[in-house]
């Protein structure tokens, strides 16, 4: 007799309802048992291993391993949630953020949205796994992103980053942007095309580069006291092939003025972002730029001037007539500067403050005065 699918069906319907639940349940855990066994020894990877292998790489970044599991497969996206929970659980800094621009620059992007979105579902390769673990192993240590990926975009530039050099914020790329308004107005005015600029404490390079870059016809004269600091911006230099009119030099504004002076003269613009903090809010600064940055670079002294002071003293000999001094500085400093140019710098004009972004009064504009303007003020004395 034959019996049909539908028989076998009713027949083992029949007998396992007819059995009681105790029984039922030990044959629910045979069969349970039984299929493990199979897939352990089949060679197939169970579909829960990959979720296993994710809980044994938080469990390894918790304890600080630096080699993810060799078994541990992961998405860009799973991988990025992932080290966003871990860095918040440490106590990181933009923790999100940081997640995302490490992984997108392991996938050869500077952003996440510059990444394509079947790649973010993509599992990661072991080579990029692992980068990714060490790369945010170092983000652990509060080691700032620039440093970690060791590159950071400053207006259309990419520039190298390695620590302890001073990493440029936003606002010197305000600070870039004046200028160069200033600059395009003066050629434009004087069809000048010899232009001399001097940046005090160059760091990575970004500002004298920025200038290079929009300027043909500048030539930059810069100086840094770090050694660091001035093999960095020499290294971005030659990375942007602009090299050949830029003079880099290990130099300290305070200790060396007089070298400075002989190697560098009429300028036509002198631009710093220089050491302004005041020395008692150094300890109010995030881990990262206490623990990695140079504090040579964010110390400006008991108020905050201890380095301005030199570069206005300095500017005054440099500067050709009616060059121009910027500089940013904190909010507290442009009254306080703009009454010691008054007072004790007779061949310099105070000429405006301008705010940054978040409408803080950041940058100062000075001017060495020219021969009609010495005139004038020796016509005004005698009056």
């Amino acid at each position: 007799m034959n019996i049909t699918a539908s028989h076998r069906l009713f027949i083992f319907y029949f007998f396992f309802s007819s059995i009681s639940l105790y029984y039922r349940t030990i044959m629910f855990k045979t069969f349970c048992f039984l299929n493990r066994f199979m897939h352990r020894h089949s060679g197939v990877s169970k579909p829960w291993s990959k979720h296993r292998s994710v809980a044994r790489w938080w469990s390894n970044a918790a304890e600080g391993a630096v080699v993810p599991p060799a078994d541990c497969r992961i998405t860009a996206e799973q991988a990025i949630r992932l080290w966003a929970h871990h860095f918040t659980l440490h106590g990181v800094s933009e923790p999100l953020l940081s997640s995302q621009f490490i992984i997108s620059h392991v996938l050869g992007e500077k952003t996440l949205e510059c990444v394509q979105r079947k790649r973010l579902r993509d599992t990661l390769t072991d080579r990029e796994r692992e980068t990714v673990w060490e790369l945010c192993s170092r983000r652990l240590t509060r080691m700032p992103v620039q440093y970690v990926i060791e590159e950071w975009d400053f207006r259309d530039l990419t520039l190298k980053m390695r620590p302890p050099v001073f990493i440029p914020r936003p606002e010197t790329e305000e600070l870039v942007s004046l200028v160069l308004e200033d600059i395009r107005l003066i050629q434009g005015e004087s069809h000048r095309t010899d232009l001399r600029c001097l940046e005090v404490g160059c760091g990575s390079g970004a500002i004298s580069l920025s200038l290079l870059r929009s300027i043909p016809q500048l030539r930059v004269f810069a100086l840094d006291q770090s050694q660091a600091a001035v093999c960095l911006t020499m290294e971005n230099a030659s990375r942007l092939g602009l090299q050949d009119r830029l003079d880099v030099h290990l130099l300290d504004v305070i200790k060396d003025a007089d070298v400075i002076l002989s190697k560098c003269n009429a300028v036509d613009f002198l631009i710093s972002n220089p050491p302004y903090l005041l020395s008692q809010d150094m300890k109010t600064l995030q881990t990262e730029i206490l623990r990695f940055e140079d504090h040579i670079a964010l110390d400006g002294g008991l108020d905050g001037l201890s380095v301005i002071r030199p570069i206005l003293a300095l500017s005054s000999k440099l500067l050709t007539p009616r060059g121009r001094v910027y500089l940013e500085v904190a909010p507290c400093h442009p009254p306080i500067i703009q009454q010691l140019i008054e007072e004790m710098m007779p061949g310099l004009l105070y000429l405006e403050t301008r705010c940054d972004l978040t409408n803080r009064p950041r940058f100062c504009i000075l001017q060495k005065k020219g021969d009609d303007d010495c005139e004038k003020g020796q016509r005004e004395g005698h009056a």
